[in-house]
């Protein structure tokens, strides 16, 4: 367990510095086009700029997106109990607590840190989760928590953000804007490789997150168990929403990743770039690692 996050922690840092370089592809081709390195330096700390603010900004935006409504223990009792007792048993700090008004059973973990930690229910999953499952799949949420995976996520989500962002400038530059320096020397494979690159940078960053989100949804089921011992709880609540599963009604990719199932409508595409493995791989391999929980 501890292996598989110190593993998921190296493999991070390697994702990152990937995306810096795909950053730095990008602004490389812009300048080359352009004849003036400069603007690769503009290009950078832009992007560095608008990745700070969207990790600062992410985590709220996310939960206004979904319209989550923050609660207190007095809105429901039942659910505030539940993530009050998991953070301390794990000796967490108490994050918010929101409920999502969807009937759609679903659950989510988002912040920068456990001190700055929300965790939110949606109101579909308070209606078919008894409080054995709904413990589990708050645990899961917990356990992103607990392993720094929704800082993770916020950097990926701002990452991605940040090569949309820039590809899209470059795409302009390239196609509506004027080169002042006219470089006749310029090599024309070098040129096509790098407009390559800039095409291909955002569904290499878009892979990267899904590689990301994917590996850290089975290390938080592992989480969620060895904090409630209880790994039937938890492939009850999977095979439940296995059958009574359905598609949030605020749908938005970007923030696909931060819940405990896909909110998406399934598709071939949504199944081929889905953030999470299908709920029977989780459901198997929670039942293969019972004896070791």
């Amino acid at each position: 367990m501890y292996r598989a996050i110190a593993a998921n922690k190296r493999n991070t840092v390697f994702i990152m510095m990937v995306f810096v370089l795909l950053v730095a592809v990008i602004a490389w081709a812009v300048s080359y086009y352009y004849g003036n390195t400069t603007i690769s330096f503009w290009v950078i700390g832009v992007a560095l700029i608008y990745a700070l603010i969207q990790y600062f900004a992410a985590s709220r935006l996310a939960l206004s997106v979904t319209g989550a409504q923050e609660i207190q223990k007095s809105d429901n009792p039942r659910l505030y109990r539940i993530v009050e007792n998991l953070s301390i048993t794990l000796g967490l700090p108490m994050p918010k607590v929101y409920i999502i008004p969807d009937p759609a059973p679903n659950a989510m973990a988002t912040g920068r840190n456990p001190k700055t930690a929300s965790v939110a229910a949606t109101s579909g999953i308070l209606d078919i989760m008894n409080d054995r499952e709904l413990e589990a799949v708050l645990a899961h949420e917990m356990g992103h928590v607990q392993n720094y995976d929704i800082r993770v996520s916020m950097i990926a989500f701002g990452l991605v953000s940040v090569i949309s962002l820039i590809t899209d400038i470059a795409f302009r530059m390239f196609f509506f804007g004027n080169r002042r320096n006219n470089n006749d020397n310029q090599n024309p494979i070098v040129l096509i490789v790098g407009i390559a690159l800039i095409i291909l940078a955002p569904i290499i960053a878009a892979m990267i997150q899904l590689a990301i989100s994917r590996q850290r949804e089975y290390l938080a089921d592992a989480s969620g168990v060895m904090t409630t011992r209880d790994t039937e709880g938890l492939v009850s609540a999977l095979e439940k929403l296995e059958q009574f599963g359905r598609p949030m009604q605020k749908q938005n990719s970007s923030t696909a990743h931060l819940f405990f199932n896909s909110p998406l409508q399934p598709g071939f595409f949504a199944n081929l770039f889905s953030t999470h493995p299908p709920l029977e791989a989780r459901i198997a391999r929670l039942k293969s690692n019972e004896g070791r929980f």
